[in-house]
């Protein structure tokens, strides 16, 4: 086929692949944020003035800073999600808005816990932890900070696995927008197994997710099973970073019966909500169950 035949849509995307800006127009075009006239437009531009890319179609409106960043996300292979991207929810911020101030500070955070916690390389630990996500109190952010922080230890390359272990109002199905039927209460009541309810989220690649399932009559004693460490002990087995969203401290038996499995616990307050008393409780408590407190997060959403 000569060029004269091509399909326009091809003569396009052939045009964005080899202009300094690489490949952000074909990306854009295959998640349907351009189109080939447009992409025809901004190569005239581009042509013209000397412009990159992305910087000559932001100048003719005809995409956002942030769809540029999104593309050029993609071709260095850091994984997120396209504006409008309806697979999760907007909660789960790291997935959309990975230059956002807000997921710097989650990309902080991620730092101080792989020495904390997660330390790879430190051969003389031996054993490899979970990390349980806490809080005195209903409302304080647990959930959206263990659903952001998965996102951002998955971008860093690791292999990372979400655990939904509140058996009592479990979210992070409805986060991730996943299906609920099988989950870990299946798995700690002999009913189902890792393979088959752990779920791994699409264009988000190394993340996996394992939701709570049904609501069940007995959560605390669910987890006080020895089903519940065997589980732990295999993820940690297939997985680099496991992360555990866990009940309000309220339920003190389930947040301590975790977090002794775990191995370690993130505390969350937030701010204006958060009793200072309670959180030093809970802290306190756990602390003399034996459990390393790592450290304590303000979230100030």
């Amino acid at each position: 086929m000569n060029i004269a035949t091509m399909p326009e849509a091809v003569i396009a995307r052939a045009a964005a692949h080899n202009t300094s800006g690489g490949s952000i127009g074909a990306i854009l075009m295959d998640i349907g944020r351009l189109t080939p006239e447009a992409a025809e437009r901004i190569l005239k531009v581009q042509k013209e003035s000397g412009l990159r890319f992305g910087d000559a179609a932001i100048k003719l409106g005809l995409l956002t800073e942030m769809d540029v960043r999104f593309a050029l996300s993609r071709q260095f292979d850091y994984p997120n999600l396209a504006p409008g991207d309806k697979s999760v929810s907007e909660e789960v911020v790291a997935a959309f808005k990975p230059y956002s101030p807000a997921v710097e500070r989650l990309r902080a955070l991620r730092s101080q816990l792989m020495l904390r916690c997660f330390d790879l390389d430190d051969e003389s630990r031996g054993d490899k932890r979970s990390l349980a996500i806490v809080s005195p109190e209903q409302g304080e952010g647990r959930s959206f900070l263990a659903a952001n922080l998965a996102v951002v230890f998955s971008q860093l390359g690791e292999r990372t696995l979400l655990i939904d272990a509140d058996l009592r109002h479990p979210r992070q199905h409805e986060l991730f927008h996943l299906e609920n039927p099988s989950g870990l209460s299946a798995i700690l009541s002999g009913r189902a197994n890792m393979d088959e309810a752990i779920q791994r989220i699409p264009n988000l690649l190394g993340l996996s997710v394992l939701p709570a399932g049904v609501v069940p009559p007995n959560p605390q004693e669910l987890l006080s099973r020895p089903a519940f460490s065997n589980l732990l002990q295999a993820a940690q087995e297939r997985f680099d970073i496991v992360l555990i969203d866990t009940p309000d401290g309220s339920r003190s038996a389930d947040v301590e019966t975790i977090v002794t499995r775990a191995g370690a616990a993130l505390a969350v307050s937030r701010k204006h909500f958060t009793s200072t008393r309670r959180l030093q409780s809970m802290v306190d408590a756990l602390r003399q169950a034996g459990s390393p407190v790592v450290g304590v997060v303000l979230n100030e959403f």
